[in-house]
């Protein structure tokens, strides 16, 4: 595809990250502000950011009204704003969950001055602020899809009070949510408390759009999570998952998966990672513009704008870290090393800092990738050369994966070996035992299976613990026989994790997995120096 030119040399702009491009772009907006369309030199995003009143939560750049006006002159025709409804909303914190949401939602058609209305009554959302619009446009191809112009709207809420509730309403010039009309849109969210209390949080990965994933959705909101993980390949927009423009792609389900998650995500946070059917190769060099037109996640990483699956928070005494596993995976290399090594050390940085924290008792990592699964895509060999030696440097106490569409968990692992046999409904000290890893890929898509002879061991079908052989993906990306002594729990269904976190004298983290009928199917306790 021909990039034009809309300011950036075209040589220069097929090297630049779509966030890069965009902020060269805005560096040459004229007093006016008018709106450069960034996204199509990118072939994708265009991105405007939202001034905002005074106070907290504000912005900088082009407002959703410049956007409006850019695409009336870019041949929009303007809809009446009573006539667009928002949907798809979703939450994610912001860097720091005691002050920080950001609320992100859709519009059909291009809208004026978007905006967030919130308050602590839902009577009462006296606060206004404003809101930025990005743009993403994917270009059609011939016999396979149609051009497609989406609009997604993003909001920061900063300065918030700790542990308080909320309550918001999203709207633009001529839908008003404080109105009678629209009251029944209110939700509401809660900020993360000032003081480590108990909490709850789940995870899964590999979700998609189906009557399976919203089934999951709906036993999860049960659990009451202050926050739900997602550890990536969150769509399936992306139909192959190569990374390569030739993968297959059709970005309307998108619109399908933010409609079918917004009863959760409007009032959970959703802390997404990047998969490798997150790889959306036709916005940008690594395939991320998609991800960061319509997600806003934390700007903790290392480098928000190339990376934005990577990121920290702390909520309670839990340090949670998100990687982006498409940087070290020998098994799809379309992403492989594009970091250079920085993902890598701001990991090492990172965990450092969270282990010196003495308000911190645990520390878990969630990417998508697994580091142990006898499941379809077995292990990554470059998941574990890279990341396994941080994780038991510095203790981690839990890691959380996708891919695999199935649930399965390990013993304790510790120096590449079972460090200590955790059965279900056990304990584990990570501090003597080593690290348990997770497989929580029964989030929604087709479900995978287990080698041939192996069979499912979960609660209340417990068998003799067995060894597996399977494959590990090798550093020659050929693959390698392994014999498996650390596969604890094997569960083929669709399923989530749900984790009680506890603070006090005696912290404990209490891991329970349940299946999509709210039967539990697995659960132990991770207790350090216990």
């Amino acid at each position: 595809m021909d990039i034009p030119d809309f300011g950036i040399p075209p040589q220069l702009a097929r090297r630049m990250s779509m966030a890069e491009q965009h902020e060269y772009l805005r560096t040459k907006l004229t007093r006016r502000r008018t709106l450069v369309t960034a996204g199509a030199v990118a072939g994708g995003l265009l991105t405007g950011c939202a001034g905002s009143e005074s106070g907290p939560g504000s912005g900088s750049g082009t407002s959703g009204a410049t956007a409006s006006a850019s695409a009336s002159a870019s041949g929009h025709t303007q809809v009446p704003g009573a006539a667009v409804a928002p949907f798809g909303r979703h939450l994610a914190f912001g860097a720091d969950p005691k002050t920080q949401m950001r609320v992100s939602w859709q519009v059909p058609v291009p809208v004026k001055k978007p905006y967030v209305r919130i308050g602590t009554r839902p009577d009462e959302l006296g606060r206004r602020i404003e809101a930025e619009v990005r743009d993403l446009h994917t270009p059609g191809l011939t016999g396979i899809r149609a051009a497609l112009d989406q609009y997604y709207v993003h909001a920061a809420l900063d300065g918030l009070l700790p542990g308080t509730t909320y309550y918001y309403g999203v709207g633009h010039d001529g839908f008003d949510p404080a109105s009678a009309a629209h009251r029944r849109t209110i939700a509401s969210f809660r900020t993360a408390p000032s003081r480590p209390e108990r909490f709850v949080f789940t995870a899964f990965g590999d979700q998609g759009v189906s009557k399976a994933a919203a089934a999951n959705d709906h036993i999860l909101l049960a659990q009451k999570p202050a926050f739900h993980l997602h550890a990536g390949d969150i769509c399936y927009a992306n139909v192959k998952g190569r990374g390569e423009e030739s993968d297959g792609y059709d970005p309307a389900f998108w619109d399908l998966f933010l409609k079918q998650n917004e009863e959760a995500a409007r009032s959970v946070p959703w802390m997404v990672t990047t998969g490798n059917h997150d790889m959306e190769a036709w916005y940008s060099p690594e395939g991320y513009g998609g991800q960061l037109a319509r997600w806003s996640l934390p700007d903790s990483g290392f480098d928000p704008r190339r990376a934005p699956g990577v990121y920290a928070f702390t909520y309670g005494n839990v340090g949670f870290v998100a990687l982006d596993a498409n940087d070290v995976s020998y098994e799809i290399p379309a992403n492989f090393g594009y970091t250079g090594g920085k993902q890598t050390a701001w990991l090492d940085d990172r965990l450092t800092s969270l282990r010196a924290d003495p308000s911190v008792d645990f520390v878990v990592v969630f990417f998508h990738h697994c580091a142990y699964s006898t499941s379809s895509h077995a292990s990554d060999g470059g998941v574990r050369d890279e990341w396994l030696p941080l994780f038991a440097k510095h203790q981690v106490d839990l890691v959380i994966n996708g891919h695999n569409h199935v649930y399965e968990r390990t013993d304790a692992i510790k120096d590449g070996e079972v460090g200590r046999r955790v059965p279900i409904g056990a304990s584990t000290d990570p501090t003597r035992d080593g690290t348990v890893y997770v497989t929580a890929g029964g989030g929604g898509k087709e479900l995978y299976g287990f080698p041939a002879g192996v069979k499912e061991s979960y609660e209340g079908h417990v068998r003799d613990h067995d060894s597996v052989d399977t494959f590990e993906w090798a550093k020659s990306r050929a693959s390698k026989a392994e014999t498996v002594e650390w596969s604890r729990v094997r569960y083929r269904g669709f399923s989530f994790l749900k984790v009680e976190a506890e603070s006090g004298t005696a912290p404990r983290l209490k891991v329970s997995a349940l299946a999509q009928s709210g039967d539990r199917i697995d659960h132990f306790e991770v207790r350090r120096g216990a």
